[in-house]
């Protein structure tokens, strides 16, 4: 088991190699070029400027078990394709039981932007959303280490 972060626009990068340290997990945080990210614990790759890059090179690095970090419904849902978890930022899990509808609000509101239409823009993100997110992925990250699951290398 490993932890991938979608790690570009990720916002609670901090926590996740707190919670990963204190468990052993290896960390492998995704960014494309236009990023810099330095860090003493994850292990960081950094890919192009491309549509979708960082998604395809953290799903190709993705196997069985692995707990993905992510805030796109795309990249969430070719995880548990994989037979992994998937967690957002403000500690939604991602499941077979909700990335269908998900996935289908997304295809809306792009519909709505491309018709002009408004979404509601994002609230400043809060301490207690990190609370929230700490809680729940550590609870992610500990229960699936309690199962066994092998805790594997980088890549």
């Amino acid at each position: 088991m490993k932890i991938l972060v979608d790690a570009d626009a990720c916002p609670v990068k901090h926590i996740i190699e707190r919670v990963a340290k204190g468990l052993n997990i290896p960390v492998v945080m995704v960014i494309d070029t236009s990023h810099i990210l330095e860090s003493d614990y994850s292990k960081i790759i950094q890919v192009s400027k491309a549509p979708d890059a960082v998604d395809i090179a953290l799903i190709n690095r993705t196997n069985s078990g692995d707990i993905v970090v992510t805030q796109d419904y795309g990249v969430a849902s070719m995880a548990l394709g994989k037979r992994a978890l998937a967690i957002n930022q403000n500690g939604r899990y991602y499941t077979e039981e909700n990335i269908d509808l998900l996935m289908f609000e997304r295809h809306l509101s792009k519909k709505q932007r491309k018709a002009g239409g408004r979404i509601a823009s994002m609230k400043k993100r809060s301490k207690e959303d990190d609370e929230k997110f700490e809680l729940a992925f550590y609870k992610l990250c500990s229960q699936n280490k309690l199962k066994g699951i092998k805790v594997s290398k980088t890549d």
